[in-house]
C-alpha cells in the first residue's frame, strides 16, 4: 500500500461526506505529528499498532560497489519501527 492508497482507504473509513482532500490532510497530519515527535522525544508509542524509536547505527566499513574501494560509513541515526503484538497477531 502506497501513501495515495492508504488516503482512499482513510475516505472510505470515514464515510461519504468525507473528501479525498480531508482525508489527504489527515493522513498528512499524522505522519508529520509522527516525524515531529520521533525528533522531539525520540519516542512515539501507539497502543495497538507500535512504536516508533531513534536508533543509533555505528560507524563501520563499507565497500564502494562501483570500485570495490574499501571505505568508512559514519555512525549515524535511524528511526525503527517495532510492531505491537496485536499487529504481530492479526498478520
Amino acid at each position: 500500500m502506497n501513501k495515495a492508497e492508504l488516503i482512499e482507504a482513510v475516505q472510505k473509513t470515514l464515510g461519504g461526506e468525507t473528501s479525498k482532500r480531508a482525508a489527504g490532510d489527515a493522513v498528512e497530519a499524522v505522519l508529520t505529528a509522527i516525524a515531529k515527535g520521533v525528533a522531539k522525544s525520540g519516542t512515539v508509542q501507539l497502543i495497538g499498532f507500535g512504536t516508533f524509536k531513534v536508533a543509533k547505527r555505528a560507524a563501520r566499513t563499507g565497500r564502494n560497489p562501483k570500485t570495490g574501494e574499501a571505505m568508512k560509513i559514519k555512525a549515524s541515526k535511524t528511526v525503527r519501527f517495532v510492531p505491537s503484538s496485536a499487529l504481530k497477531g492479526s498478520l
